[in-house]
C-alpha cells in the first residue's frame, strides 16, 4: 500500500509538472517567440516604406507583408502590425489581421465600410490582451506609410457568441450605427484564456493626418 500511495504521489508530481510547463509555454514563452517574428516583420514593413516615395496609393501596399500599425494608447500593448486575414498561424506571430470572410473587411482608406480586426487574447503576443481597458471616448489610431487614421471608440460589447459574425457587417447593427460610415472594429477572445465568446469594440474614423517626413505621431499618440 506505501509503495503504491508513493508511486500515486509521484506520478501526481509529474503530472503536475508537465502541466506547468505547459502552462508556461502557453503564456510565457509562445509571447517571447511571437514578439520576435513580430518584431521582425514590423521592421521589414517600416524598411520597405523607407525606400518608397511617399503619397502613392496605400491600396499598393503588400497585404501579406502588412498594410499598417494599430495604436490603442488605452490597452497599452505598443504598435501591432496588421496583415491580411486572420487565420491561427498567421495571428501567432504576434501580429492582428483583418477579416477576409466570413465577412470581407473594408480598408480604412476606403470611402466607407468596416475595418475589421482579430488579435489574440492570451499567448502568441497577446495583442488585445487589454481590450477591456478600452473605453468609449478612447483614441484608436492607424497608421500607413503615408495616413494616420484617427478613430474614436464609441460601443464596446465585453461579450457576444463566437458564431454573431454581424458585428463584422458593413453597418453592425449592434453597434448602434443604422447608416454607412468609416467604422473600425476590434475583436478577440473572452473571457482570458478561454475562446468561449468574443470581445467587441467599435470605432468611427473622426479624421484623417498626412505623415511628414519625421512620422510625428498625432496628438492622440503623444500624450
Amino acid at each position: 500500500m506505501a509503495a503504491a500511495v508513493s508511486v500515486f504521489g509521484e506520478l501526481l508530481i509529474t503530472v503536475g509538472l508537465v502541466l506547468g510547463l505547459f502552462v508556461v509555454y502557453s503564456l510565457w514563452w509562445t509571447n517571447v517567440l511571437a514578439d520576435r517574428a513580430a518584431g521582425r516583420q514590423s521592421d521589414d514593413v517600416r524598411r520597405d516604406w523607407a525606400r518608397e516615395a511617399t503619397g502613392s496609393d496605400p491600396k499598393t501596399f503588400d497585404a501579406a507583408g502588412g498594410i499598417g500599425f494599430l495604436h490603442v494608447p488605452a490597452m497599452g500593448e505598443g504598435e501591432v502590425l496588421v496583415k491580411k486575414g486572420t487565420g491561427t498561424s498567421l495571428l501567432n506571430d504576434g501580429v492582428a489581421g483583418y477579416y477576409t470572410e466570413p465577412v470581407k473587411s473594408a480598408l480604412p482608406w476606403d470611402k466607407q465600410g468596416n475595418f475589421t480586426l482579430a488579435a489574440h487574447r492570451d499567448g502568441h503576443g497577446a495583442r488585445f490582451h487589454n481590450i477591456h481597458k478600452i473605453r468609449t471616448g478612447d483614441a484608436v489610431v492607424f497608421e500607413t506609410r503615408d495616413t494616420w487614421y484617427v478613430y474614436k471608440v464609441f460601443k464596446e460589447l465585453p461579450q457576444t457568441s463566437k458564431y454573431n459574425v454581424e458585428v463584422l457587417d458593413p453597418v453592425p447593427k449592434e453597434s448602434g450605427k443604422t447608416e454607412p460610415g468609416r467604422y473600425l472594429t476590434l475583436t478577440t477572445c473572452t473571457p482570458v484564456y478561454t475562446s468561449d465568446f468574443r470581445y467587441i469594440v467599435w470605432a468611427e474614423l473622426e479624421r484623417t493626418e498626412k505623415v511628414d517626413k519625421d512620422r510625428t505621431p498625432p496628438a492622440e499618440l503623444r500624450g
